[in-house]
């Protein structure tokens, strides 16, 4: 797959959108590695143009809010944890694809002179996380094997940009964050990871679109899978030229972050099938108990596509 250089970006050599009837409009954030990589190459709007379609793109901070109004058709690809709130919000969302388990791109870390070093030291402590995301699960897990619950901690509710000035400027005394924030912060400044993801989550990323998109068009869904897969396997096979890809796209981002990054993540993109959904179960039923979701939910019982699906 011809991905464009560092130099083509920076030159403005990305394939422009292509007109058509109907527009797909797809969502992604800053953590949105390989939708970022289609959105820089133009690959969708080659592909889905020669459907009839446009493609337009729209960058959210917060992606719960979206996902639950629909107000795009294909969504930010994200965190284990997120789904979980969308669905207990009966937000029509079909799962397509999934990243492999990337446990070691989301931690709860504090500064290295800091005196908190276990996670019972969070205790009274002020702890920032963005509401509903993966990091929210690990937060939650992590407290509740400690014999702590959210109640015995402060909580900043932060979008991860805002996590990280107030991170900074030590207005938190722990950040729980996802890569490349996390990436970012250790590179900054001198950190403690207090625990990652492993132990608590898989941090598998899960890509979703509205079902009566994917119902009427499951060929397009197809095509966007297809180009997910495509994308994941040049990033790992090709590092360091990804790294150059991304580093401007993520503001100026040191390309040895965007290493950092790329080697956390598996990138690894598969169809989601329903016998591996239980971890997504334990995250449902620990929010449950947490009051963080208003009822019990079958975490299992999403609408899936399939390659297969496609026509």
């Amino acid at each position: 797959m011809p991905y464009p250089t560092r130099r083509a970006v920076l030159g403005g050599l990305a394939a422009p959108a292509l007109a058509g009837p109907q527009t797909i409009r797809f969502a992604y954030q800053r953590s949105s590695t390989l939708l970022t990589i289609l959105k820089t190459n133009g690959t969708l709007e080659q592909r889905l143009g020669a459907k009839g379609f446009g493609v337009s793109w729209h960058l959210f901070n917060s992606v719960i809010e979206p996902m639950n109004a629909g107000s795009t058709d294909f969504h930010a690809d994200v965190a284990d944890a997120v789904p979980i709130f969308t669905q207990a919000a009966g937000a029509p969302l079909t799962f397509y694809a999934k990243e492999d388990p990337s446990p070691s791109a989301e931690a709860i870390i504090v500064h290295a002179d800091s005196p908190i070093r276990t996670i019972a030291d969070l205790k009274g402590k002020t702890v920032g996380f963005q509401r509903g995301s993966g990091c929210h699960f690990i937060l939650t897990a992590a407290l509740r094997r400690a014999g702590l619950t959210p109640a015995d901690i402060r909580p900043a509710h932060l979008n991860a940009s805002d996590g990280a000035a107030a991170f900074e400027r030590r207005s938190l005394d722990a950040w729980v964050i996802w890569d490349p924030f996390l990436a970012i912060a250790q590179a900054k400044s001198p950190v403690r990871v207090i625990a990652d993801a492993t132990g608590y989550s898989s941090y598998n990323r899960y890509y979703t679109v509205q079902t009566a998109f994917a119902q009427a068009r499951p060929d397009v869904v197809g095509v966007v899978f297809d180009a997910l897969a495509e994308a994941g396997r040049w990033v790992k096979g090709n590092p360091q030229p990804a790294a150059a890809l991304l580093a401007p796209l993520w503001g100026d981002v040191p390309v040895s972050i965007v290493e950092t990054v790329n080697a956390r993540r598996s990138y690894a993109v598969k169809p989601v099938l329903r016998e591996g959904l239980g971890e997504q179960q334990v995250i449902a039923d620990t929010f449950y108990e947490a009051g963080l979701i208003p009822r019990r939910i079958d975490a299992t019982a999403v609408p899936l596509w399939h390659p297969e699906a496609r026509g």
